[in-house]
């Protein structure tokens, strides 16, 4: 495939979005722009898709399903992964630096997830060759054999947010190749930019036309048609639990598969026995990495009374010494919100936290001094004095916002933490075996971390309990996801 557009720019130039095999513009013409956050200066044009270019991208996606695509075996899938894998590996800082510019993210975490995302290809391009149904003995009468196939579920419509692209991308694109489904793409508007540089790079990979479709556009225009479409078999989805919840009223339509990973207003735990030294920092950066625009942020601290005081102390320290900048610094810790819609909504969850009692201990303002006047940047915050009810305790801020809670005895802690809508992760800091054991198990989330956070790995489901989602992605639950069981009898007497 020949390649009709320069490789990925961030200078302001026309993108074009990726239907089956071609770039393209929007049916209507339109245009949207996308914007550095760290600076506001327009970095690219891309087209703003409507139904009729969802149409389009689903009619392409239904076609390659049923022609070629569907004679690769499966040890073919795993070749064209390990291929993707490799490109992805030779263009990461090219990656790096569209993840960036596009929505922020400091480039020096950015290149730290080299290892997650290189894995989850190469351990998809293993799961290609690894699934496989099974026979079943049989108590029905006459001579009968069954057994069990797993089948690709068909045409995937894959909606992701603008606080990973590049992860949240492969999350979905490879489990659908890797089961030999399809998958159109609408990346979000705030950020779209690295999901046009991996059509490239998968096109070069030699994905046949078709297979992954990128189209570009707003969540009502775009999204919404993708969720609704009778030809969709499936939708995957990453974002807000009310976006889930419309999704899945739009998928009614035809029944389709959903699977949601949604909000979160996950606990942190830290025990009397815990290693302040460990937990200090794991603690302060389960929230302010990203900016806290990380769904699975640990933004309900809960510390031990007795070395409540401390802890927030030693937090409070750690966050007035983080580095806030424009990602594209290497020496940046805490890069900007990713537009000044969100600036604005994190700037009122702070006033409501003032108002409401809680005690600002360190942060709590924004950043517009020198080199930030122009961006979206917001100090690392943390209140103490927080109680359960205050807003910024309930609810889901996406912002680099700490509550500090103090607690007393472990079954208090348990009921207060699962007091929630949500529950997508949770961290525990102890020492003591039995107390990690105890709290993992009562501890209503789909992920729990003890002396640790952020840790996802390929080979391990994620996702999350109530209004969280449903669904997993990573392990083998991830590709079941993609898969339809077919049972087959056939007499042979």
């Amino acid at each position: 495939m020949t390649i009709a557009q320069p490789r990925h720019l961030l200078d302001g130039s026309h993108r074009r979005m990726f239907i089956g095999g071609a770039w393209v513009e929007a049916a209507s013409g339109q245009t949207m722009e996308t914007r550095n956050p760290a600076n506001g200066v327009v970095i690219a044009t891309v087209p703003r898709a409507g139904k009729k270019d969802i149409e389009r991208a689903v009619a392409a996606a239904r076609n390659a399903f049923d022609g070629p695509w569907s004679r690769f075996k499966p040890h073919e899938r795993q070749k064209l992964l390990l291929r993707i894998a490799e490109l992805f590996e030779r263009h990461w800082e090219e990656i790096c630096v569209s993840d960036t510019t596009d929505m922020g993210l400091p480039i020096a975490r950015a290149r730290g997830n080299a290892n997650r995302v290189l894995g989850m290809l190469r351990y998809y391009a293993g799961m290609a060759t690894a699934l496989h149904g099974q026979t079943i003995d049989n108590s029905l009468p006459g001579d009968i054999v069954s057994y069990t196939r797993k089948e690709p579920i068909g045409v995937v419509g894959a909606i992701i947010p603008w606080n990973a692209p590049t992860a949240a991308s492969v999350w979905k694109i490879g489990p659908a190749l890797a089961t030999g489904c399809t998958v159109v793409l609408k990346p979000s508007e705030e950020a779209p930019l690295t999901p046009l540089l991996i059509a490239e790079l998968m096109a070069e990979a030699g994905v046949p036309d078709g297979v992954v479709n990128i189209v570009t556009g707003t969540g009502t225009e775009a999204g919404a048609p993708l969720a609704e479409h009778m030809g969709v078999d499936k939708i995957v989805f990453t974002g807000s639990t009310a976006t889930g919840q419309s999704i899945v009223r739009a998928s009614a339509g035809n029944l389709k598969r959903v699977s949601l990973e949604l909000g979160g207003k996950s606990p942190v735990i830290v025990c009397t026995d815990a290693d302040l030294e460990r937990a200090v920092p794991v603690a302060a950066m389960s929230v302010f990495a990203n900016s806290g625009q990380i769904c699975i942020a640990g933004s309900r601290l809960f510390v031990a009374r007795q070395i409540h005081d401390e802890f927030v102390a030693r937090l409070a320290a750690y966050a007035a010494g983080l580095r806030i900048g424009n990602g594209i610094d290497p020496e940046t810790e805490i890069g900007p919100l990713i537009s000044p819609r969100q600036l604005q909504r994190v700037e009122g969850y702070l006033r409501a936290g003032s108002e409401e009692g809680a005690r600002l201990v360190v942060g709590g303002t924004r950043l517009s001094q020198g080199a930030l006047a122009a961006g979206n940047f917001v100090a690392p915050t943390v209140f103490a004095g927080v109680s359960d009810t205050m807003r910024i305790a309930r609810e889901e801020i996406f912002g680099p916002v700490i509550s500090a809670l103090p607690f007393d005895t472990l079954d208090e802690v348990v009921r207060r933490a699962n007091d929630t809508p949500y529950g997508l992760a949770a961290g525990v800091f102890t020492r003591d075996l039995a107390t990690a054991h105890q709290l993992s198990r009562r501890l209503q989330a789909g992920s729990v971390w003890v002396n640790t956070y952020h840790a996802i790995d390929p080979a391990v489901p994620f996702g999350g309990y109530k209004m969280s989602g449903y669904g997993r992605e990573g392990g083998t639950d991830h590709l079941d996801e993609y898969l339809n069981t077919k049972g087959v009898f056939i007499r042979i007497d």
